[in-house]
């Protein structure tokens, strides 16, 4: 188990790291954690819904994410409540104080998800979840210790020097700790150092001598990784380039879920992403993108509270291009209801930006869908309908005459036997697209079109998936180089295992 001093302190880069060194070894390998609190979700092939940190690690292990990889997942709806999923499905939404209760009910889907994946699996990697030191949580905890002492699993503690202060937190949180966890921790990881590492050896003895426990790797800061965020947002932008750039502007709302979407955009040369935050004006662009969203109807309230509003008709009216993308999509139409209270007060409804003509009912189910298809064909991308694949995560149903022209036709991943449906809609403008695809721009092809629809005439293609085998591949050759494998290969020998 990788459990981490801090929140990102790469706990969920380590067990990816780890995952692809380990396949090459030969291991049949799963990740794995217990709960997971993330705005940032992947559908599963088994048709659920789990962190995309996990997806990550399933394809960095080669094996397909299932939803017992992730059996507890927490998508924060407000400051003090969650939608609760368990095994991939939505079981209610509740306040920290509810689900402090319930807990107990949710670590008997950790126990069934856990007992399925070793029994099938030479070894399992297990994610924490923040930091094991917040003593307050300790009760009914199920993320950190309270998962590794049931099944007495070894654990491995990660620090990011890169915050400062490292050794004062793996001592402090080895602290608070009681004795039966401080003997699960057989060792510790530093991550993301800069410099020369003979510097940091007096420090790394001290610690061996303050706890009697080694260090098993000081992992190098690598930049350029091109890996699935958990949930923050990475504003990091991409290296500058030579010739014309496409502007893209994207209003983070408070509660902004997949911004994953924008990973090929990032790392494209041609494309200057820009992040819009609280307080921070829509920059003059040429393509505005509103996000996914996990709470739609609170996140419109905050793009007009922005000024946000005024300054998209600004921008159609002097040409430039808008996509909607699920929650984002959603606001462009005339108006949302919520009639069933998934959102708010039962019945709550709000006028839309009445840029498509449609409106949108949030539903009961939640629709979770792995798809592919083809883009309508855009204007000014010529090349014709461009192959599109991703994933479906939301609530709404939308209806209206917008959809008549819609933005893509769609199939379910694996069905190609299956008659295509409409998704989305374009205006009759051409001005307007929204779509309920997540990962609209991983697709090279999709990509490209929608830049070249957009105004970046001879666009490039990022490959976003081969950037990130490569991410992966690289991870792990860093692990070879700096990891101590033998201690790690005794740590796994000890694990539990079934049977």
């Amino acid at each position: 188990m990788v459990q981490g001093t801090t929140s990102d302190a790469g706990k969920s880069t380590l067990v990816a790291g780890l995952a692809r060194w380990l396949v090459r070894q030969g291991a049949r390998v799963a990740p794995f954690k217990p709960q997971n609190m993330a705005l940032n979700s992947a559908v599963t092939v088994d048709g659920g819904e789990i962190g995309r940190a996990q997806a990550l690690q399933a394809l960095a292990a080669r094996v397909p994410p299932t939803t017992d990889m992730n059996p507890v997942l927490l998508k924060p709806s407000s400051d003090t409540g969650a939608q609760i999923i368990i095994h991939g499905r939505v079981r209610s939404d509740m306040d920290a104080r509810a689900y402090h209760q319930y807990k107990p009910i949710a670590f008997e889907a950790v126990r069934e998800s856990f007992e399925r994946l070793r029994a099938a699996h030479d070894l399992v990697l297990v994610e924490g979840a923040g930091s094991p030191a917040e003593v307050n949580l300790r009760d009914r905890d199920i993320a950190n210790m309270g998962f590794a002492l049931p099944y007495r699993v070894p654990v491995l503690l990660v620090a990011d020097i890169d915050r400062g202060g490292v050794f004062a937190h793996l001592t402090g949180t080895l602290a608070c700790l009681s004795p039966e966890e401080q003997a699960l921790v057989r060792g510790f990881v530093i991550n993301r150092f800069r410099g020369d590492v003979s510097l940091l050896t007096p420090g790394l003895d001290w610690l061996r001598q303050r706890t009697d426990k080694p260090t098993l790797a000081v992992l190098p800061y690598l930049h350029g990784l091109h890996l699935d965020a958990e949930d923050a947002v990475d504003a990091q932008q991409a290296a500058a380039a030579h010739g014309p750039r496409l502007v893209v502007a994207v209003p983070v709302f408070p509660r902004i879920s997949n911004h994953t979407d924008f990973d090929a955009l990032r790392a494209h040369p041609q494309v200057d992403l820009r992040f819009v935050g609280p307080g921070q004006a829509l920059p003059a662009c040429d393509l505005i993108v509103l996000p996914g969203s996990k709470n739609t109807l609170a996140d419109l309230r905050w793009l007009r509270e922005q000024g946000h509003e005024a300054a998209i008709a600004r921008h159609l009216r002097y040409g430039g291009k808008l996509i909607g993308i699920c929650g984002g999509f959603q606001m462009l139409g005339r108006a949302l209801h919520d009639p069933l209270g998934r959102e708010g007060p039962a019945g709550s409804q709000a006028a839309g930006l009445g840029l498509l003509d449609m409106t949108t009912t949030l539903a009961a189910d939640k629709q979770l869908r792995r798809v592919q298809g083809r883009l309508a064909p855009l204007p000014g991308a010529s090349d014709g309908p461009a192959h599109v694949e991703g994933y479906e995560i939301h609530l709404g149903i939308s209806q209206g005459t917008a959809l008549q022209q819609p933005a893509a036709w769609l199939q379910p991943v694996g069905e190609e036997g299956v008659a295509p449906r409409p998704d989305g809609a374009l205006s009759p403008d051409g001005q307007v697209l929204g779509s309920y695809v997540h990962g609209l721009f991983d697709d090279p092809r999709a990509q490209a079109a929608l830049l070249r629809w957009a105004g970046l005439r001879d666009a490039a293609a990022v490959d976003l998936a081969a950037l990130r085998e490569a991410s992966l591949d690289r991870l792990a050759d860093v692990l070879e180089e700096h990891l101590d494998a033998d201690t790690l290969w005794r740590l796994a020998a000890g694990s539990p295992r079934s049977g």
